[in-house]
């Protein structure tokens, strides 16, 4: 295990040096999302809402909204926050253990004791167990002041955050008023005990991750798969492309348009030439690399992917429609 903060407990006089780590786990199954039609995955953007641009993480500042106005803080400067450099975890209260209530406990973490002797972790350890109190600390983690309480697990000290008091939202409605009978408590009660046992939580299974798995392992052993590196699909360098969250230039996104209008098929010329393939500013080579003499104009009308001469004029109108008719000379 690594642990993922160090520092001391705090109480009195005594400091007890602690290495914190997490203490649960999920056992839930992950999954990615792919494209139904040709299983790649799917990409998610840091886009700019005002330059178009995809932002590096080095880019990114954040901001609080306040009406029409908003505030824009630098790392530096929320790292100039006395907050994040503090190491302790600071006892300052110790209370009866019913009294901490459970709709509050949120994330827990094991302490372990660091150093040569343990002494003050077993002593505090064994104090809460013996006076059957908790006690209510505070401490910084991810540059967060956080609320929580050290219980006992086992042999080892627990640290369990607690919600602050004013994340708990205010409900509008209130409890039943329906009336209850001394009969239907009564037989209620005998059902409760009916239920009645101590609590072992390893007799319970998550049914539904269960079933998910032999489901995952059954089309694996059948070979009902992709390959992994497909669905990652095949980065592009030109420019004016998608590819590696590019932004797309007008014209390249219109002739994709249009080829996967027509399925993809954009015709082709008696020589082998195709129509609209080519980016603005491109040189075209069709079968035999033929370039072209004519001139093209990129973001403007363009005929024929630009105006051509090749031993004779070719004419199709303002635009050149795939499987249409050819005038030559």
């Amino acid at each position: 295990m690594r642990a993922i903060w160090s520092g001391e407990i705090t109480f009195g006089l005594v400091n007890v040096p602690v290495k914190l780590y997490g203490a649960t786990r999920s056992h839930d199954i992950s999954f990615h999302q792919v494209h139904d039609d040709d299983h790649g995955r799917i990409r998610y953007e840091r886009r700019c809402e005002v330059c178009g641009r995809e932002v590096d993480y080095e880019h990114i500042e954040k901001a609080y909204a306040e009406g029409d106005k908003t505030v824009v803080l630098s790392d530096e400067e929320l790292d100039a926050l006395p907050a994040e450099e503090n190491d302790e975890i600071d006892v300052v209260q110790f209370v009866p253990s019913d009294q901490v209530d459970p709709i509050l406990l949120g994330t827990s973490y094991f302490l372990e004791p660091v150093g040569r002797s343990s002494k003050a972790y077993v002593l505090l350890r064994r104090t809460l167990e013996e006076t059957e109190r908790t006690a209510i600390v505070t401490f910084t983690l991810r540059t967060k002041t956080r609320l929580g309480v050290l219980r006992v697990h086992e042999d080892l000290l627990a640290l369990q955050t607690l919600r602050w008091p004013t994340d708990l939202k205010d409900v509008d409605f209130g409890p039943s008023r329906s009336k209850v009978s001394a009969k239907e408590m009564e037989m209620s009660a005998a059902l409760v005990e009916q239920f009645s046992d101590d609590f072992h939580p390893e007799q319970f299974t998550d049914e539904y991750q269960a079933e998910l798995r032999r489901l995952l392992e059954a089309k694996l052993e059948e070979g009902d798969t992709v390959d992994t590196d497909a669905t990652f699909g095949e980065e592009s360098s030109g420019e004016g492309t998608e590819e590696g969250g590019k932004v797309l230039s007008l014209m390249d996104a219109l002739e994709r348009s249009v080829r996967g209008r027509r399925g993809g098929d954009t015709g082709a010329s008696g020589d082998g030439e195709k129509s609209g393939g080519t980016k603005p500013g491109s040189s075209k080579k069709s079968g035999s690399t033929r370039k072209s003499g004519g001139t093209k104009k990129s973001g403007g009308n363009r005929k024929s992917g630009g105006s051509k001469k090749s031993g004779g004029s070719k004419k199709s109108g303002t635009a050149k429609r795939s499987g249409g008719s050819k005038k030559s000379a």
